[in-house]
């Protein structure tokens, strides 16, 4: 055939085929097979935080690091990122030894497809081993991706680490 033609000829029948049309439609098939953003229910999600947020004051490591998905990771600011529910359970239990009397209490939450942002205040008294006795308020947030099953595949948590250090030395000392 002489010239470009978007059209085929088949070995069957002589039928045309559009070569364009139907490259198009593998490559939608193929797209189809990607993977896809869960859309999370906003309040699903928000009873998932609510839960969470008194996870974290139970006083029960395991039980914050269930809300995650099994291979799922914590990174707070700059540090390392906790993965898997024990390295979880570590972080967590870093803060409610350092803090026994940890208080903390949801802020807000938005929630956009599989991603949320959960905003938190931290309070609590620096009693744990080798604390400065200080009583500390923090903000900060996470940014959560959430897994297809509704729990929280990545958490990157941020709050002002130089505020807190500043708290834990110059705070009043708390009253028992």
């Amino acid at each position: 055939m002489a010239g470009a033609s978007p059209w085929a000829w088949s070995s069957r029948g002589g039928r045309p085929v559009c070569v364009a049309a139907l490259a198009v439609l593998i490559g939608l098939g193929l797209a189809g097979c990607a993977a896809r953003e869960t859309r999370m229910d906003p309040l699903a999600v928000h009873d998932l935080a609510t839960r969470y947020t008194a996870a974290w004051c139970s006083q029960d490591p395991a039980r914050v690091a269930s809300f995650f998905a099994p291979g799922g990771s914590l990174k707070i600011n700059d540090g390392a990122a906790a993965v898997g529910r024990e390295e979880i359970a570590t972080a967590a239990r870093g803060f409610m030894s350092a803090f026994p009397d940890l208080v903390v209490r949801m802020d807000d939450l938005t929630v956009n497809g599989n991603q949320a942002v959960y905003r938190w205040t931290l309070t609590g008294t620096h009693t744990g081993p080798g604390g400065s006795g200080k009583a500390v308020k923090i903000s900060g947030f996470e940014e959560w991706t959430l897994a297809a099953d509704g729990l929280v595949a990545r958490s990157l948590g941020h709050f002002d680490a130089a505020d807190y250090g500043r708290q834990l030395q110059d705070a009043p000392t708390a009253i028992h």
